[in-house]
């Protein structure tokens, strides 16, 4: 599209990238661990986050409301993954604008992984995107950085409203496999948070608030989960259905 060149422009000089890719050691799982209240993330072990994790926004307004754009992310910005092709979250205020621009840049070569544009909802709320299937997966133990940016201002990118973050894909140890192998929908948000797997214990949370829209313990395991993160100002916002590619 033709906003990538001028908009990685401005990111090289704006933004820092990731020097390299952080060591993260997935957490052992105790063979004991059962569903609880008690639900929260386990930050991995890993280098010091990169110098850039600054504001969540940056830019002019042209969003509305008292809750600025967030993405669901652990206050490092690294969310790690087992997934070839993630799903990620973000809350969306109210706008009059409707279109969004997720990039996600390789992260050795700074070079376009994945763009695209996302017509979002009309109501404020929690949106997701997965990374298409037919896009080439991530690479495992590689880091990528990626960008979400609402388009308040389509001539001069550097003062969009935006996000951004790093994803790296990793690989279970043998004991987490067998762990989430033998485990139901109910275990697994427990199993990746211990494990600091950030996508995965946040897509199963979501997956159950879907099913288990009344479910007293889903709704208060998805409350702690986001404020031992941080992200206690959006727990309550809802979910939305989104998004789809605007052609």
């Amino acid at each position: 599209m033709k906003w990538i060149k001028p908009y990685l422009c401005f990111l090289a000089f704006s933004l820092p990238l990731f020097s390299q890719a952080a060591r993260v050691q997935a957490q052992s799982i105790p063979t004991t661990k059962t569903w609880q209240i008690s639900q929260a993330f386990k930050p991995p072990q890993r280098e010091a986050p990169p110098a850039s994790v600054g504001g969540a926004t940056r830019g002019i307004s042209c969003l509305e409301g008292n809750k600025r754009l967030t993405s669901l992310i652990p206050a490092n910005k690294l969310g790690l993954t087992f997934s070839e092709h993630p799903t990620f979250f973000w809350y969306i205020p109210t706008s009059p604008v409707k279109t969004a621009q997720l990039i996600i840049l390789a992260d050795a070569d700074k070079s376009v992984f994945y763009e695209t544009a996302l017509t979002l909802p009309n109501v404020p709320g929690i949106i997701s995107y997965t990374i298409p299937s037919s896009n080439p997966p991530l690479e495992v133990g590689k880091t990528y950085r990626w960008y979400l940016m609402v388009l308040c201002d389509d001539q001069d990118f550097s003062k969009n409203p935006r996000v951004d973050g790093w994803v790296k894909r990793t690989q279970p140890e043998s004991s987490l496999s067998q762990a989430l192998s033998n485990s139901n929908l109910q275990q697994l948000p427990s199993l990746y948070a211990n494990a600091g797997i950030w996508h995965e214990a946040l897509s199963s949370l979501v997956q159950l608030r879907r099913t288990e829209r009344n479910n007293l313990t889903t709704t208060l395991n998805w409350r702690q989960f986001l404020n031992s993160v941080g992200l206690n100002a959006i727990a309550s916002e809802p979910l939305i259905d989104c998004c789809t590619v605007k052609k």
